[in-house]
């Protein structure tokens, strides 16, 4: 399966939704779907996307976040998945596509393409309520369970290597730091 299809076949689902993404396809895909002012695309962080989402479900209670991870990235940070089952936070859906492949950086294989597994990693490392998908149909089923838990659950979709035809986007890094940045502060606010 495709990430731009997994992606399309949860869109509605993010309208209400704290966003982030990680840098790269995903973030360039998403965008290419329709840019939110709830959407922010972490970039030059490579595997930071799940801490920033930690720290907005801890300062943002009320609300569901929603971090769109890499596999790759992933990696970069396997600690941030004991430190999101130790927080307590069950306002997080971590969902990680796990393409093999380090795609936005080169296009080296990732640890996944040989034995390791996310999933299992995050269970072990005491995220109780995980899941995997091979199909966009099993993807958007799994991934609307997770919203209407209210339990932090990590989602690993296992997709292709494809990725963007064009990796640029039209919104600048600091355009979506300050509209994000606002969007957020409206929720506190409520």
């Amino acid at each position: 399966m495709k990430r731009i299809e997994c992606l399309r076949a949860v869109y509605p689902q993010l309208e209400k939704r704290v966003v982030v993404t990680i840098m790269g396809a995903v973030a360039i895909e998403l965008q290419s779907i329709g840019h939110r002012e709830n959407f922010f695309y972490l970039q030059h962080a490579m595997g930071l996307a799940s801490s920033i989402g930690l720290g907005l479900a801890v300062s943002l209670p009320e609300e569901t976040i929603v971090v769109f991870d890499g596999d790759g990235s992933l990696l970069m940070n396997l600690g941030t998945l004991s430190t999101l089952a130790l927080s307590g936070a069950g306002n997080i859906v971590h969902v990680v596509f796990d393409n093999q492949n380090y795609l936005s950086a080169g296009g080296s294989p990732t640890a996944t393409s040989q034995r390791a597994n996310l999933e299992g990693v995050a269970r072990a490392s005491g995220i109780a309520r995980t899941s995997s998908a091979r199909s966009v149909e099993e993807f958007q089923t799994e991934f609307i369970s997770a919203l209407d838990s209210d339990r932090l659950t990590v989602l690993v979709a296992h997709v292709d290597t494809s990725g963007p035809s064009d990796w640029l986007t039209d919104l600048g890094l600091l355009e979506n730091r300050f509209q994000f940045a606002r969007y957020c502060q409206s929720l506190a606010k409520r």
